[in-house]
């Protein structure tokens, strides 16, 4: 197992900047390079398959992705759900730069994704991005997203946008990632889908959706029981969506989704050291064992959105949501250990759409707000090994966020168009201490920032599209964020919201000869960033701190083509200097250190063959350079090449669809880590991923023709 360079002792920053990625940056040119030389061999065989033109909704202005002044990818429905296993997003959100993931295989700990470095601090959940679901948030008025109630088997898409969005999102917006369930066929269907492998991985899916009269409707109802790669991985999960949609007239519709998912085990296996990872990667810390770490979830949601054309080209939305959760979490540690709460979260917006003419110009304004509320019925307990002992914390955690907000676009010319945006928002805490066994922690917090946006974008030829912007976002720490490091309830009076200020051009276009690609580079200046680190005093547990300043840079690059017809080939490279300008604690001065839990430089490559008899196979490659574990730089994980290979076969016979499909994860057997945990007080940093595994299904379909 390649587990050699965890300790760099005495080298220089320097050194280590030198030594990072060389082979990595090696591997890139040289793959990019041949991509572009298949292309250019490609250029005159009028391929007659085209890429499909792709329009992004998520810029709150509909249209074409080539058009948008800003980083956005989309992720279709065959890369989502097509032969997935359908663990995590992470398996198809890897087509898109700029984007990290780890921790698929901990489902207590939950899928950390950042972009741009945004959301990388998380201990669980997601931080710093905002997540919707059609278009009913799945981020918190605090800043906190999660995704273990989100239905991967009825994603019909993913648009994510790479950067800071304040000025179109509020708070946490350091990128935005939007979930789209898909529709009803024309032709009612129902199917059932089994998938199972190793690990005692087991994956059940019933679906059904179809058009009746004005009512479009889908129901996905899902299952999952996974052992897991590690002790103390165990994971069970089921899940119903629906989604309804009903059309008053050509101008009107509603629509409603209802979410409720149940996860009764959330084992965490734990954080190893270096050692442990490197020998023994399947077992599990061992206080983790003891205490019986991990989570039981039960969520309920309920969102509505309806939408009208009160006159020709303007148009009104209207969105409403509720969310219901019970949360149950065990840590590794006794006192406090065990962490329970009831929450309710209420929020709705209305926005108004103008598409016409501005002084002769063509035009497309937005107008809205949004308003959400928050309660947190908290408790802490002592964890008595797994089991539930005295009442040692008592609170109620209220956050309240009103924003308002305005984006244009204006045809300055056919080839030139400015965009703005701006957005003010409000964003208030509020606890109340119900235990005072050490005086009364109730206290109050206020948060508010403007943001502004502008961009400019410019079509010098019709398959070129250059753009600028300057964007910024502003970062509010979450309620578990706040916890005050002394040890008692109430806020940490001393944390501050983190600043980002984006500068950021790119080009992106489709030549005629079905290549696509985009190319962004970017610089953020961050300050107070958000920085989390631990307390030997209570193990366990995490603490936030405000880095003085932060310097983040790089460069985003994708590409996609059909060298043969039902071939398309796809790749991306993410290249990240992401360092602390002015950071320092009492354990040190970080002073230009890397920002650690973030690769400097990530390749990911695929190809996908689609025959029109229904066969399908698609390989891809993951490659991932070293990682800090820690703010001071002084523990590494090495680089990592994942590879994984999925097929299948689409069948019809009248009026049923046969789909039998198998994949193989991790072909090379490489043994790396599926997550690090960032500045671990303890230097338990590394979660072991499994080696090589295999799974394999079918999905039947009948459709009532």
């Amino acid at each position: 197992m390649k587990k050699s360079n965890f300790e760099i002792g005495s080298i220089t920053q320097s050194e280590m900047v030198m030594t990072i990625g060389k082979q990595g940056r090696r591997f890139c040119l040289q793959f990019f390079s041949a991509l572009l030389i298949i292309q250019a061999t490609n250029l005159m065989a009028a391929v007659e398959e085209e890429l499909e033109e792709i329009i992004v909704y998520s810029t709150r202005i509909e249209k074409s992705i080539y058009d948008t002044p800003s980083a956005v990818s989309v992720v279709t429905r065959d890369d989502i759900q097509t032969g997935r296993q359908q663990l995590g997003l992470d398996e198809s959100l890897v087509k898109v730069p700029g984007v990290f993931m780890q921790d698929r295989y901990n489902y207590a700990q939950d899928l950390r994704i950042a972009i741009r470095g945004f959301g990388s601090r998380a201990t669980f959940g997601i931080r710093g991005i905002r997540m919707f679901v059609d278009g009913i948030p799945a981020t918190l008025p605090d800043g906190q997203s999660g995704v273990d109630s989100i239905d991967i088997g009825s994603i019909d898409r993913i648009e994510v946008i790479r950067g800071p969005s304040s000025s179109l999102y509020g708070s946490a917006a350091g990128g935005v990632i939007s979930i789209y369930t898909e529709d009803g066929p024309e032709i009612p269907f129902i199917e059932a889908q089994y998938a199972g492998g190793q690990d005692d991985f087991q994956k059940y899916q019933l679906k059904a959706g179809g058009q009746y009269e004005s009512l479009n409707y889908l129901v996905n109802l899902s299952r999952l029981d996974y052992e897991g790669y590690r002790e103390q991985s165990h994971t069970k999960n089921f899940s119903l969506n629906t989604r309804l949609k009903y059309n008053f007239d050509e101008t009107s519709d509603f629509t409603t989704i209802i979410n409720i998912s149940n996860t009764p085990v959330a084992d965490d296996a734990g954080g190893l050291t270096a050692l442990e990872a490197a020998t023994k990667p399947k077992m599990a810390r061992v206080s983790n064992v003891i205490f019986d770490a991990g989570e039981d979830i039960t969520q309920q949601s309920a969102g509505f959105v309806y939408r009208k054309e009160i006159a020709s080209h303007h148009e009104i939305r209207l969105n409403n949501y509720y969310v219901w959760r019970n949360f149950e979490n065990r840590l590794a540690f006794a006192n406090g250990g065990n962490v329970q709460f009831d929450r309710f979260f209420v929020g709705g917006g209305l926005t108004y759409t103008y598409d016409g003419d501005l002084f002769g110009h063509a035009n497309d304004l937005v107008l809205g707000f949004d308003a959400n509320a928050q309660e947190d019925d908290r408790q802490r307990y002592m964890n008595n090994l797994g089991i539930v002992g005295a009442l040692t914390f008592d609170q109620i955690e209220s956050v309240d966020s009103l924003g308002a907000f305005l984006q244009d676009d204006l045809q300055l010319s056919d080839q030139v168009v400015l965009s703005f945006s701006v957005r003010y928002d409000e964003v208030d805490f509020d606890v109340a201490d119900k235990f005072m066994s050490n005086g009364d922690d109730s206290g109050v917090l206020s948060f508010d920032n403007f943001n502004p946006m502008v961009a400019l974008l410019w079509q010098p030829m019709d398959y070129l599209n250059l753009y600028a912007k300057y964007s910024t976002s502003f970062e509010t720490p979450t309620t578990t964020e706040l916890a005050n490091p002394n040890g008692s309830g109430g806020f940490n009076p001393d944390l501050l919201p983190q600043l980002a200020t984006n500068y950021e051009v790119g080009a992106k276009g489709q030549l005629p000869n079905s290549l696509s690609y985009e190319l962004a580079l970017f610089h953020i200046d961050v300050e107070d960033e958000l920085i989390r680190f631990g307390l030997p005093a209570f193990p366990g547990r995490d603490f936030f701190r405000n880095a003085g300043q932060s310097t983040r840079q790089g460069l985003e690059a994708a590409i996609a083509f059909m060298p043969i017809q039902h071939l398309t080939v796809s790749a991306n490279y993410t290249y990240s200097d992401f360092e602390y300008d002015d950071y320092s604690t009492t354990a040190g001065v970080f002073d230009g250190n890397a920002i650690p839990g973030l690769p400097p430089h990530q390749a990911y490559a695929e190809l996908n063959y689609q025959h029109p008899s229904g066969f399908y196979v698609v390989w891809d490659l993951l490659w991932t350079d070293e990682i800090f574990a820690n703010d001071a730089n002084t523990r590494i994980d090495d680089d990592s090449t994942v590879s994984n290979v999925r097929a299948g076969y689409k069948g019809e016979w009248g009026k049923w669809n046969i789909s039998p499909f198998v994949g193989l994860n991790n072909i090379t057997d490489e043994s790396y880590n599926t997550n690090i945990r960032i500045n671990d007080p303890v230097n338990r940093f590394y979660e072991p991923a499994p080696n090589f595994n295999v799974y394999a299904g079918l999905s039947i379909r009948y459709r009532f023709e």
